[in-house]
């Protein structure tokens, strides 16, 4: 009869073990954010999606142009709509650490098979794009690759090589390296 409770308590004390090790494990992460956790951030996967229009690009084109003329220039859009026959769309995004992120949208309208008009509000220069996409580094600083006076006055003489005083009076040099050849 006495296994029967200590079966139980057995049974509970599985049951709550589990509980209190993960609430523990809560408590001690909330007193460690300004740790070493803090620092550590999840991978975030840079989201580029459409089509990249530059100011350079909209001011190429005009109306009257046909719509192959047009998708030469600026590119497939991404959206047709079937319904709208007359527009085409496009949009541009991206995502990126360390980047604000950007939305642009461009709309060509059409008269049949000729450009009408285009909305291109706020589109930056091709250097500007790129400049704005790009992660700030520190720039490295300038090496200095050539050694003042003073610098070279500072340096130890250069070593001597092992020329016994008795060879170097009789015109004797030790003899060159000799190297290999690189191939034939």
């Amino acid at each position: 009869m006495n296994r029967v409770p200590a079966a139980r308590f057995a049974l509970v004390l599985g049951a709550l073990a589990p509980a209190v090790l993960v609430l523990g494990g809560c408590a001690s992460s909330r007193q460690s954010d300004d740790g070493f956790f803090a620092r550590i951030t999840p991978y975030r996967i840079e989201i580029v999606q459409g089509n990249v229009v530059t100011s350079e690009q909209a001011a190429r084109v005009r109306p009257g142009l046909t719509r192959a003329q047009v998708r030469d220039i600026l590119g497939t859009p991404l959206l047709t709509d079937p319904f709208h026959g007359n527009r085409w769309d496009y949009i541009f995004t991206i995502r990126r650490d360390g980047v604000p992120n950007q939305r642009r949208s461009v709309v060509v309208w059409f008269d049949g098979d000729t450009l009408k008009s285009i909305e291109a509000p706020d589109l930056p220069s091709e250097r500007d794009f790129v400049q704005g996409i790009t992660v700030s580094r520190k720039k490295p600083e300038a090496r200095v690759l050539e050694l003042t006076e003073e610098q070279r006055k500072a340096l130890p003489p250069p070593a001597r090589q092992d020329v016994t005083e008795a060879a170097a009076a009789a015109g004797q040099v030790p003899p060159a390296r000799v190297f290999p050849p690189l191939g034939d």
